[in-house]
């Protein structure tokens, strides 16, 4: 990066340094080019807690007063946890669940820590920015299955143009062999030796196989890849398409378009996500696919007003008024753990296109419930961060069981192996 390469990826294992030398990096980059640079971790709240106000064990003082100085800053604003150099440079560190509200300030820098749990939404907006500019980017993590993060590395390695570098605890000095097996020891002891062995192979040993400790889909999804399932999937004009939303206001709308098979099963053909747009985007977007629809189901609160332009009804009654006929409001069911049952039911039956629902794929392999570092188990509860959203809206069609109509006497038959 300093000889002026733009992309790097870094698979480094845990307290290997990656926030370190990424923030360092910064610090240099900020005062040989003056402009905006960013620090991105998954969420807001982890941001504050890992960069900003944490504490590098090694020399007692707090990581960014070890990478930026206080004698190189002009300004420095805790709330927003922003620097301001005397070069003119700023520097903040933000959720990349937060990205879309800073694009007013384009960066010419910008690290994506912990990126296999981060959004990728937030890279596709981004990257053109960059582009534009001549800006750099580094993404720094450890493995979290085959997802966004895993296909950046596969496409780096074989790139001119990027670093690619993924390391094993074993090959570097950070840790001896015995503290590396007391570590694994430990984790099995702690977390059973399921989640154990899984949380060490991905911290430790960089693993892109290992399961991910929590993940309510993952096995099935990586079944339906070993079957061939995540493929090219056509659309089939003799059948009716059905879409499937979660729904946000400042947070992502998703929409999945499923269309029955031939074989009785689903078939994943598209897939929508974005946010800070109205309704009214959506429904262009619906409508310029050309797909011969069916339903289109909604969550419970597309019902519910506030979340429409005042005085303008509910979600539903604003997609009907806007030309989608059909429209369905799924209802709240009482137990969120019987739908992620339903869902577990629907999945072996789908088979999803690997281009066009890829965002959508990641997600639901990455969609996991909450641990709870107190009580030392899982919370019977999903954990609500990026893969959130596409997971709720392919709920939305499990608990919605769309009404399928043949449009045609006779039906296109199409060759897609594993469906059933």
């Amino acid at each position: 990066m300093h000889g002026g390469g733009k992309r790097a990826v870094a698979i480094w294992p845990r307290r290997h340094g990656k926030d370190d030398v990424a923030l360092h990096f910064t610090a240099c980059a900020a005062h040989e080019r003056v402009g905006t640079y960013w620090h991105l971790l998954p969420q807001q709240n982890q941001a504050r807690k890992a960069i900003w106000n944490a504490v590098n064990p090694h020399t007692g003082r707090r990581r960014i007063d070890d990478a930026f100085p206080k004698e190189l800053r002009e300004a420095t604003r805790d709330d927003e946890m922003f620097i301001r150099f005397k070069t003119g440079s700023t520097w903040q560190v933000i959720g990349s669940d937060n990205y879309d509200a800073l694009v007013g300030t384009p960066p010419i820098g910008v690290v994506f820590s912990e990126w296999a749990l981060s959004d990728p939404q937030a890279w596709s907006l981004i990257r053109p920015i960059l582009l534009e500019n001549g800006g750099w980017s580094i993404f720094i993590t450890t493995p979290r299955g085959r997802n966004h993060a895993y296909r950046m590395f596969q496409m780096a390695e074989q790139s001119n143009d990027w670093f690619a570098e993924r390391l094993q605890a074993d090959e570097t000095s950070v840790f001896t062999a015995d503290q590396l097996a007391t570590e694994r020891a430990e984790l099995v002891a702690e977390r059973g030796e399921g989640d154990g062995e899984a949380i060490y192979e991905q911290e430790y040993m960089t693993s892109w196989s290992a399961a991910l400790p929590g993940a309510y889909y993952a096995k099935v999804i990586d079944k339906l890849e070993k079957d061939g399932r995540l493929t090219t999937v056509p659309y089939n004009p003799a059948r009716q398409v059905h879409t499937s939303w979660d729904l946000g206001a400042a947070d992502t709308t998703v929409i999945w378009f499923m269309q029955r098979t031939d074989f009785g099963g689903w078939a994943a053909i598209d897939y929508i996500a974005n946010s800070s747009v109205g309704v009214d985007w959506y429904v262009k977007e619906i409508k310029e696919r050309g797909y011969l629809y069916g339903e289109h189901l909604l969550p419970h609160d597309g019902d519910n007003q506030q979340l429409a332009q005042p005085d303008a009804g509910s979600i539903a009654d604003t997609v009907r008024d806007l030309g989608l006929n059909n429209v369905r409001v799924v209802p709240r069911t009482p137990s969120v753990a019987n739908d992620i049952n339903e869902v577990r039911k629907v999945l072996p039956m789908c088979v999803f296109d690997k281009d066009k629902c890829a965002h959508g794929i990641d997600a639901l392999r990455s969609y996991r419930r909450i641990w709870d570092e107190k009580l030392k188990a899982y919370r019977d509860a999903p954990l609500h961060d990026w893969a959130s959203h596409p997971a709720d809206a392919f709920r939305t069609f499990a608990m919605g069981k769309p009404q399928e109509r043949d449009t045609a006497s006779t039906p296109i038959r199409r060759n897609i192996r594993g469906i059933v």
